[in-house]
This record gives structure tokens, C-alpha cells and sequence, in this order.
């Protein structure tokens, strides 16, 4: 595999010359390919070896990730919903000597030794700082990008991976999706790697063009922050092939189709990733000509491990693996080899290891479709002895666009309760209950909901409740609310006599 993407693109010779467009501006693939050249040559000349970029989305976003990519340097994406906590945790903890910023990032990271970089710099970006490392933190070798991820605690953690395991996945997505020269819109943050390697090393491998708006065109603030109005403006606007969407966006965009938004016409294939998608869900996207498709992946595999694509497809599933790797299931856990990251900044006892233990419950049918039923941690036991996913209960319950949020609990109970959020504050109660019954009815009875809680106001990450990327907090949501879930139990067992 190649070290840099374009030297992917060489060999692939794609046809059009056309590769990113952001706002009023375009770029071909050979300007692409210049100011890129331009920018790795500064940050050689400024000694720079682990380079942060802290942007909004754009061209100058993956001219810098390029740049990187061409000069052999570390890069680490900083995302912008990141707490001052985080970036300060993610610049120590990778050792950072050079960020790339379009702000001033001295007001982000204000006990940082920043100072502005010296010498010749190229018309790429606002700002290049050069700071000092407060210690020197080892990589494994052939680290070329790392990736944070907020985690449950909200520590980043550090994945590091080689330039040619983000090529090799790139790859494999043009093998299995089959567009060719698309038109994607990215609607995620670039700092999140699968917009990163999906949405602009994929399509350009396929001879596409990347528009890149900044995060407000697209409507995004935060890490969870969506404008749907402004985001379906921007989606009508750009009348893109593909997209890459949460399923939050996707319940989002099938709700305002249903309600008589136009899916463009244009649309050939919207991946959805990030979290369980219920199958009631793509069913009803589908239905409304949004050409959804659910994938699976995490950062330890370069994102992306399995995919539904048109030909090999199965609502329900997370799709097949990718040609580059091989998916196994051992104690109901699905194990990843093949590609799999380097390891961790600074745990050498991470790196080298060729599988990847992923903590996912699941299975694989006869067929080849992998299922993804939840996370393994996160398993409840009822007092009855079954097993299940609340991941799988909530997505049931998320389905029809009536909640917003939904946390299933149980473990060591005889049946599931729920606290639920809806979307619209003037929802009833007996609109929530009508929903929660009719999704019961096609659950198994150990899995269906005994009991719910409306919550006076949905989880949040100020609440300490949610992760930065909107993860639960399950502990300590179960904590929040323990005498509210003792109350369900209680009262369920009152009017039972037990």
C-alpha cells in the first residue's frame, strides 16, 4: 500500500480533477497535491514531528492532514467539541511540539508553552504554533495519526495508527460501497476518522469530489448539536451521492422526510455508523428514498469493519467484513484481525497485537452478516438468567422518532424499565406508553419494558451524565436516578404481591 494518498491516486489514475470544494472555493487534485507539498516541506523545515490540528472543516482542515501524511509526520485531529481539559490532556499525552490552528488556539490551551511559528509559512492556514512538550511520551513505531475518543470517562485515549492502515480501509470502502466518482457531503467533523477516511480518502480514491462546508453550514455546534433545518438546507443545496450520518441524523432526516422534506434524487448510498440502528428504522428511511445502509467499526480498526452495501445487504445486520479483514466470534465477543491499530499511546503492552478483542456482543449469520447485539460491559442479566443488550432495546425504542432519549436497565431484576426523554416536550404520556407498547409486542417478554420514567429533561453532558460525544454514562445515570428505579421495582411488585 501506498504512504501517502496521493500516491494511491497516481496508481489509481482517477478522472476527474475536481477534489474538494468549501464554499466558494475549488480545488483540483493537482493545486490538492501542491499546497500540501508546500505545507510538509514547512513543517519539516520547522522541525516539527507531532503536529495538532484544531480547525473547522475545510480544505486547509485536510490540506494540513495531508501535508502530514506526505512529510511522515504524527498528526493528531483535535476535535472542537473537545473541553480545554481534553485538548490539554490529548497535547501532553501525544507529545505535541506543533499545532495548526484557524483560531487562536493560545485562548484554548492557555497554560501551553505556545509560540508562533517562525520562518516562512505557507497560505494554508491562519495560525501554526510551535510549543514545547512537557514530556516525551513513546508511539508505536510507524505512528502516523492519532485518534482520540472521548471514552465513558472522558479522558481521551490515544489510537494510534500507520498512514497505511487508513489507506488500506480507504480501499476497501471504494471495493465494497462501488461508486464511482462520487459527490460526497461531509456532515461530520473531519477530527472524527471515519468522516476522515470514509468521507475524504474513500471518494477521492473513487476520482470524487469532497464538498466541505464549515460546521455551521452544515448546522452542527458541539458534539451533539443539530440545527436539522439549517443541516437539510445544506444537504438540498449540495444534492450529494453520499453522506455519512449518526442515527440521530438519520432519524432526523426520515422524520422530515416523512413530513415532506425532498430527499435528493441524487442520493446513491448514506452509510450510518456510531451506534445500534434499528432495523424499524432503515426500513422507514428506505421507504422514503433515503438509501440508508448500517456499518460497523471502531477507532482500533480504522473505523470501519463491516458494511451493508447494494448487493450484500442485510437489514438487522451490520454487514459484511471488509476484504482486509477477518471477523471471528469467540465467547459471543466479535474479534477483529487484520489491519488492526498499533496500539495505545504510551502502553507498550498494547502494541503489536494483531486481533482486536472488540468488547462487542454478537454474532455472525450463515451468511457472512455480522450482528452486533451490544456491548459486552454493558450486558444485563436479569434475575431470571437472560441475557440481553440494552443497546438493542433502546434502538428498538429510539425507532419511531417519539423519544429523543432512552436508557434501558435491569441487570439483576426480573424485568426492564426504562428512563425516556421524548423529542417533543408536548408529547403525552399516552402517546410515550402507546409507543413502549407497540414496540413491547415485538420484543421477547424477558426484553420488554415493565415499567418507564419520563426524565423531567433530557441527559445531558453538563449534567455529567453523557460523555463529550453523547455516550451514556450508565453508572452514573443508574446512580442519578436510583431511588426513581427502586420506586418502578417497588411498585410493580405492590401491585403483583410479590
Amino acid at each position: 500500500m501506498s504512504s501517502s494518498l496521493f500516491d494511491q491516486l497516481r496508481e489509481s489514475s482517477p478522472t476527474t480533477e475536481l477534489a474538494l470544494e468549501s464554499g466558494a472555493a475549488r480545488l483540483g487534485l493537482s493545486d490538492l497535491q501542491s499546497r500540501s507539498e508546500s505545507l510538509a516541506q514547512t513543517l519539516q523545515q520547522l522541525g516539527a514531528k507531532r503536529v495538532a490540528v484544531y480547525a473547522d472543516n475545510g480544505i486547509d482542515w485536510i490540506v494540513a492532514d495531508l501535508a502530514c501524511q506526505v512529510a511522515g509526520l504524527t498528526i493528531v485531529p483535535l476535535p472542537l467539541f473537545f473541553s480545554a481539559e481534553q485538548v490539554r490532556h490529548t497535547l501532553d499525552s501525544s507529545s505535541i511540539d506543533t499545532v495548526i490552528s484557524d483560531r487562536d488556539f493560545g485562548t484554548i490551551a492557555a497554560d501551553a508553552e505556545l509560540a508562533p511559528a517562525v520562518g516562512p509559512l505557507p497560505a494554508v492556514t491562519d495560525r501554526i504554533y510551535q510549543l514545547q512538550p512537557r514530556t516525551s511520551h513513546a508511539l508505536p513505531p510507524g505512528t502516523q495519526k492519532i485518534t482520540f475518543t472521548s471514552g465513558t470517562t472522558g479522558t481521551p485515549k490515544g489510537v494510534c495508527l500507520s498512514a497505511s492502515q487508513q489507506l488500506t480501509l480507504a480501499a476497501s470502502l471504494v471495493a465494497a460501497i462501488g461508486l464511482e466518482a462520487p459527490k460526497h457531503l461531509c456532515v461530520l467533523p473531519l477530527s472524527t476518522l471515519l468522516e476522515n477516511l470514509a468521507g475524504v480518502y474513500a471518494p477521492l480514491m473513487s476520482g470524487g469530489t469532497v464538498i466541505v462546508p464549515t460546521l455551521a453550514e452544515v448546522g452542527l455546534t458541539g458534539s451533539s448539536g443539530l440545527d436539522v433545518n439549517q443541516w437539510l438546507t445544506c444537504i438540498g443545496q449540495h444534492q450529494p451521492n453520499s453522506l455519512i450520518l449518526v442515527p440521530e441524523m438519520l432519524r432526523a432526516m426520515t422524520l422530515a422526510a416523512e413530513a415532506g422534506w425532498p430527499v435528493p434524487s441524487s442520493l446513491r448510498f448514506v452509510a450510518v455508523g456510531g451506534g445500534k440502528v434499528a432495523s424499524d428504522l432503515l426500513r422507514r428511511a428506505r421507504a422514503t428514498g433515503i438509501p440508508a445502509y448500517e456499518g460497523y467499526g471502531l477507532s482500533e480498526c480504522s473505523s470501519v469493519v463491516c458494511l451493508n452495501a447494494p448487493g450484500a445487504d442485510r437489514v438487522g445486520a451490520a454487514g459484511k467484513p471488509l476484504s482486509h479483514v477477518a471477523v471471528n466470534i469467540e465467547d459471543d465477543e466479535i474479534v477483529v484481525r487484520g489491519s488492526t491499530f498499533l496500539g495505545y499511546v504510551n502502553q507498550p503492552d498494547t502494541w503489536g497485537n494483531d486481533e482486536v478483542r472488540t468488547g462487542d456482543i454478537g454474532h455472525i449469520d450463515a451468511d457472512g452478516f455480522v450482528h452486533v447485539s451490544g456491548r459486552r460491559k454493558h450486558q444485563l442479566i436479569t434475575s431470571f438468567g437472560r441475557n440481553l443488550s440494552p443497546e438493542w432495546v433502546e434502538s428498538e425504542l429510539l425507532a419511531a422518532l417519539i423519544l429523543d432519549q432512552a436508557v434501558v436497565l435491569g441487570d439483576d431484576r426480573p424485568f426492564c424499565v426504562a428512563l425516556v426523554a421524548p423529542r417533543d416536550t408536548l408529547c403525552s404520556d399516552a402517546d410515550i406508553a402507546s409507543w413502549i407498547n407497540a414496540v413491547n409486542l415485538r420484543l421477547p417478554d424477558y426484553a420488554r419494558i415493565g415499567d418507564w420514567f419520563r426524565l423531567p429533561r433530557a441527559l445531558g453532558v453538563n449534567d455529567d451524565l453523557l460523555t463529550e460525544n453523547g455516550t451514556l454514562k450508565r453508572a452514573e445515570i443508574e446512580q442519578t436516578y436510583r431511588h426513581v428505579i427502586d420506586d418502578m421495582y417497588n411498585i410493580r411488585k405492590e401491585v403483583s404481591g410479590l
